[in-house]
């Protein structure tokens, strides 16, 4: 990862931990993502592809999100995700965005998901494209505002 990359996620990190908003690109600069909601079904585990996940993060109380670089089954696709996990007994309304990265710098996109709601006791996932690419890749992701950190290459 980047100096630069690295940098901006520990601000962002420690921005979020001073209570102070995160400046992000506008969304016309991203390309749009996609939400799917697994319900009670745990995104990972339930998919035959490899996800490298940075650890979860607080996005609200009983609110959890998590940045993933995924790689397919048979290995030459990638895909940026952010998991967002609602343990609350309401629906929580969330907007997620990802990059992706090669780990000699490209970038290969960045996408955002609009506000969407996350239903109670439940997984939903923004997805990026899937794109073809052998090279390992990393993510760093944002949840409402929250710097989610960098993912380990996959």
């Amino acid at each position: 990862m980047t100096f630069a990359r690295r940098t901006l996620a520990g601000l962002t990190v420690i921005a979020a931990g001073l209570g102070l908003g995160v400046a992000t690109a506008s969304p016309a600069a991203a390309a749009t993502g996609t939400w799917r909601a697994y319900g009670n079904t745990n995104p990972i585990t339930s998919s035959s592809a490899t996800w490298h996940c940075a650890g979860s993060k607080t996005i609200a109380t009983s609110v959890v999100a998590q940045v993933c670089a995924i790689r397919s089954a048979g290995g030459g696709a990638v895909q940026g995700a952010v998991i967002v996990r609602n343990n609350r007994s309401a629906l929580f309304s969330v907007d997620a965005s990802m990059d992706l990265y090669t780990s000699s710098s490209t970038k290969l996109g960045f996408w955002s998901c609009a506000s969407s709601g996350v239903g109670a006791n439940s997984w939903s996932v923004c997805f990026g494209q899937t794109l073809t690419q052998s090279s390992s890749v990393d993510s760093a992701g944002t949840a409402k505002g929250v710097g989610l950190g960098v993912s380990p290459f996959v």
